[in-house]
């Protein structure tokens, strides 16, 4: 199955750039249907802005954006080269913009847009799609925080933690690591610990890029 990053959460920050406000939203989406309806639903609520700008990524290819009446180039464009950047799929950018009378010029304006993406786009996250293995883990007190590491240095996710007799961790880990992790396991406990798969699932966990 494909990996691809997506977004962690819908997002949104503002800011103002000599007196106009910029709102930069980022939303998850999986087709252009729903990004369509998620663009008009921002037009919608931001009625009364200058300027509602989008661009989004699919998976699978697909780009689109607008600068909505923005000097060709200044808007739309650089808000869908800072997702690109991002390598970032299924994801939606708009960007509202409330003129508050002083230009800002095409460079000004470059910046601002691509600006206000990079910000949403670092508020909502980067999660990774991809085939994760669910491993369970006992180990004794003694040796939890060299599991912890390991499962870090793996790039996978601890998602609960047991305390009892002995620590029971459950974690995420890469399809394509599993194997490595699991020799590993056994190599640090001089073999007497074991880390049993218990489901794959092929979903988005949030990831630090």
């Amino acid at each position: 199955m494909d990996e691809y990053l997506v977004p962690t959460k819908e997002a949104h920050v503002e800011w103002v750039e000599k007196r106009s406000r910029f709102i930069g939203h980022i939303f998850c989406t999986d087709t252009e249907e729903e990004a369509a309806q998620k663009i008009r639903s921002m037009r919608e609520k931001y009625y009364d802005a200058t300027h509602n700008v989008y661009a989004y990524i699919l998976h699978g290819g697909t780009m689109r954006y607008s600068d909505d009446s923005e000097p060709q180039g200044t808007a739309g464009m650089p808000v869908l080269e800072v997702l690109r950047r991002e390598n970032i799929e299924n994801v939606l950018c708009v960007v509202t913009r409330y003129f508050g009378g002083i230009l800002l010029g095409a460079g000004g304006l470059v910046r601002a847009y691509a600006k206000s993406a990079k910000q949403a786009l670092d508020e909502a996250g980067t999660s990774c799609m991809r085939v994760w293995e669910e491993i369970d883990l006992p180990c004794p007190y003694n040796l939890y925080e060299r599991m912890k590491k390991l499962i870090e240095t793996m790039d996978g996710q601890t998602v609960d933690t047991q305390y009892g007799s002995e620590i029971l961790i459950k974690c995420l880990l890469p399809q394509a690591k599993t194997d490595e992790f699991l020799e590993k396991v056994v190599d640090i406990s001089c073999g007497k610990l074991q880390g049993k798969v218990i489901s794959q699932q092929y979903r988005a966990f949030p990831i630090e890029k």
